[in-house]
């Protein structure tokens, strides 16, 4: 199966709570704490650097349904429903950020 259009809508997901996430800022201690300190010079670093480490997350917790659904079923490799799991909880989890994509605009 080609489970490339919803890995794309996964990653899309993931992006848009990286970037508009309103608890961006509540990410940025952690820059502090896992970055050198060559890089927190600029603020956009630390900005782009909380916005990875908010899809990374967003991209892990969205991924936990699918997984225990597959180890529930006892599947060997993903299956269409899973994927759908994966997708519709990493949509959940960026509801906020896409309230703040849609308010901003395009």
């Amino acid at each position: 199966m080609n489970y490339q259009p919803y890995i794309i809508a996964i990653l899309l997901f993931a992006m848009i709570n990286g970037i508009f996430s309103p608890v961006i800022f509540a990410v940025v201690p952690f820059v502090f704490a896992l970055t050198p300190a060559f890089f927190i010079e600029d603020t956009s670093i630390i900005f782009y650097v909380s916005s990875l480490i908010l899809s990374t997350m967003t991209l892990i917790a969205g991924g936990i349904p699918a997984a225990l659904y597959e180890r529930w079923q006892g599947l060997e490799e993903s299956s269409e429903v899973s994927m759908w799991l994966w997708m519709a909880g990493t949509g959940l989890l960026s509801l906020p950020a896409a309230i703040n994509f849609f308010e901003i605009g395009l």
